[in-house]
């Protein structure tokens, strides 16, 4: 069974080999609930532009001079939201570009907001510009409301079976075998499937 990340690392990869040498630019940020308070409106976006910057051949001179300028605050204080989506949208009419958002219900939502419109803005300026993002159902219509309607959804659901075996391997790895006897295997092989039915 193929988790959410599993399956957007298969994308970046596939598409990863398939842009090597065309000249495309990828970038991609997996969400992770444990590191909300890291993962900040600024800091995905920086992320993005960082990986975007570090396939370009020469560094555009306004990320450039970004960069010397934050080099004496105090602190190290990166560039503000603004300016971040301001320098993705060159970079992106620069080139192809390719961007994978994994796990995006797991953002904060008031960061949710602020990334899915600072998308919206480099989609704007550079209609070549792709996106995959993925996350559970209830965020489609925010997702669709601020990606301007721009957007094709595709439901994916675990099916019994791939769970189940997904399970069996995964207990058949405990270091503990003799913790678990067949009973509690069997709820467990039983019930997990029935309350993860939708991821």
């Amino acid at each position: 069974m193929l988790t959410s990340y599993d399956a957007s690392s298969l994308v970046v990869d596939s598409l990863g080999d398939q842009a090597r040498g065309q000249g495309a630019a990828i970038a991609c940020f997996y969400f992770d609930f444990a590191a909300r308070k890291e993962q900040s409106s600024a800091s995905v976006m920086g992320a993005l532009l960082k990986q975007i910057v570090s396939g370009l051949e020469e560094i555009p001179g306004e990320i450039a001079e970004a960069y010397e300028d934050q080099k004496p605050v105090v602190g190290g204080r990166g560039p503000q939201l603004a300016s971040i989506v301001k320098m993705l949208q060159n970079t992106a009419s620069i080139k192809r570009t390719f961007i994978f958002i994994d796990a995006l219900d797991e953002c904060a939502a008031r960061d949710r907001v602020k990334i899915l419109d600072s998308l919206n803005k480099i989609l704007q300026s550079s209609p070549g510009t792709r996106m995959f993002v993925t996350g559970r159902s209830y965020i489609e219509a925010e997702v669709g409301k601020r990606l301007s309607g721009r957007v094709t959804a595709m439901s994916i659901s675990p099916r019994r079976r791939d769970m189940v075996s997904y399970l069996h391997s995964r207990l058949d790895e405990d270091t503990t075998p003799d913790a678990m006897d067949s009973s509690l295997k069997a709820d467990i092989l039983k019930k997990v499937p029935e309350d993860n039915s939708e991821m």
